[in-house]
């Protein structure tokens, strides 16, 4: 009881010190702090996408045509109204290892900020121990002596001139810049998920077309051997209907190496080994449709939804801050600290009124001269500003050009799509009316080998040109900012 009274004085000092230091904290708080305040560079931005076509609407208008909410505005994947690309990005989103390193990097940025936040306040610090001395007997009656302490100590250095607050506004402008960093790897992982089940669904497609091409060839072919037993066909003609079936029949390899390929790499994306997609992709119907209309916005919504961009301009605010962190290290710093504590020859007199030692301290510490070193730190941080500021610049640049590329390479997928439509339904109709004229006598049966041929491209072509149709879609998506919306996504994990 006798020490815990005398322990409760100067814990009571000591929390009074602290109340004196969070007062502090509050007047450094409104004080200026050097160094430049950070603004959002002006991007002057272009009112409307050149490459706009019929098809592509702005945000708000595609949400009435297509009656689509803005949460799905979001799923934009949704609107290719496949539902097992819808389980495969769901999937991916909650199994991809890139997508768990990003928030591993997040929650190390949330730290950092923890950290910087820790120097607006005092330390505190607690310490007990004893020690053992023998002096000379002809000096001292008790020669042998050990002395026993315990105390508390308090220090903490103000926030003079806005180092501390810097660098907790660097810290969260790099937080900021980690959480967008995450939705910009989300948005990544979505278009690839999308794009490799497109490229899957493709090799898929051509397939079939071959095999279907391969089984009329070989029925072709083996007509072509009857005839050349009734007198109505040459060798020639036997050879070179055999000829076109070993060359369809030599193409699909390649098809199937893809089709592997883009279902291993699906594999890879959801955080799973290569084969555990295969029955699932088989048993799903393939059924990816190009929606009647894209919302794109305007060039302005690119800045608040692109997540590389939040990233690049967080960036931009953060080396901004440290500028100031740098060059509040050149001015004085002040520092306050005390301590309270007992020291006695006994453990129990450390109870004792007598044995009670306290000390109050302030330091104004200046270097007088450093060789420029701090100063060299100030325009070696000013360098890094000011090439973060091109690379927010170029950053933008770069978007503006991925979205006009994009839309103008969907526009295209889609003329490329009708016109190969018309070619396959004129293909498929040709090699019709060859065979029926060479039945009839009216035609070499050449034709029928011709038409076959070119039945097989346009069908291929086909599958070619709907699979980039859909592909140029996902690309346009990703260059728009994906599904990201900025207000409440940012710190998902």
């Amino acid at each position: 009881m006798k020490f815990s009274r005398f322990l409760l004085g100067p814990i009571c000092r000591l929390s009074w010190l602290v109340v004196l230091a969070l007062g502090s904290l509050s007047a450094c708080s409104s004080l200026p702090s050097v160094g430049p305040d950070y603004q959002v560079p002006a991007w002057a931005m272009p009112g409307r996408w050149l490459a706009a076509k019929p098809g592509v609407a702005d945000a708000g208008a595609a949400a009435d045509n297509l009656n689509i909410s803005s949460k799905s505005q979001s799923d934009w994947w949704r609107q290719l109204g496949d539902p097992a690309l819808d389980d495969l990005i769901a999937t991916a989103q909650s199994g991809s290892l890139d997508l768990k390193a990003a928030q591993a990097r997040l929650r190390q940025a949330r730290a950092s900020r923890a950290q910087a936040v820790s120097g607006y306040f005092p330390q505190v610090s607690a310490s007990t121990g004893a020690s053992r001395s023998k002096s000379a007997a002809a000096i001292s009656a008790q020669p042998t002596r050990t002395l026993y302490d315990a105390g508390f100590d308090a220090s903490w250095e103000l926030d003079l001139f806005g180092g501390t607050r810097r660098a907790v506004e660097a810290a969260e402008a790099d937080l900021a810049a980690s959480a967008a960093s995450l939705e910009n790897v989300r948005v990544s992982l979505v278009a690839e998920v999308a794009q490799n089940y497109v490229e899957w669904r493709a090799y898929q497609s051509r397939l079939a077309i071959a095999w279907a091409n391969l089984a009329s060839q070989s029925e072709t072919a083996q007509i072509t051997e009857w005839r050349q037993q009734a007198g109505l066909a040459s060798a020639a003609d036997v050879e070179q209907a055999w000829t076109s079936r070993e060359q369809t029949r030599a193409s699909m390899p390649d098809l199937e190496v893809g089709l592997a390929a883009a279902e291993n790499r699906l594999s890879t994306l959801l955080g799973q080994p290569p084969g555990a997609l295969h029955e699932k992709l088989l048993a799903a119907p393939a059924s990816p449709a190009v929606p009647p209309t894209v919302a794109t916005g305007i060039p302005a919504d690119v800045l608040r939804q692109r997540p590389d961009l939040i990233v690049a301009e967080r960036t931009l605010a953060a080396e901004t801050a440290r500028i100031g962190q740098r060059q509040a290290a050149r001015f004085p710093s002040l520092s306050l600290g005390g301590s309270f504590g007992w020291q006695a020859y006994s453990l129990g007199g450390l109870g004792g009124s007598g044995s009670l030692a306290r000390a109050v301290s302030g330091t104004l510490a200046a270097t007088l001269f450093d060789g420029g070193k701090p100063r060299s730190a100030v325009d070696l941080q000013t360098a890094v500003q000011e090439a973060a500021l091109v690379a927010y610049e170029n950053a933008v640049l770069t978007a503006l050009e991925e979205v006009e590329n994009a839309l103008t390479a969907h526009a295209q997928a889609r003329d490329r799509v009708i016109a190969r439509e018309a070619a396959a339904v004129s293909a498929r109709n040709a090699a019709t009316l060859s065979r029926q004229m060479v039945e009839a006598g009216l035609a070499d049966f050449q034709k029928v080998l011709e038409t076959q041929r070119t039945q097989l491209m346009a069908e291929d072509s086909l599958a070619t040109a709907r699979s980039a149709v859909l592909t140029s879609l996902i690309q346009l998506y990703k260059a728009l900012g994906g599904g990201w919306q900025a207000d409440n996504e940012s710190d998902r994990t």
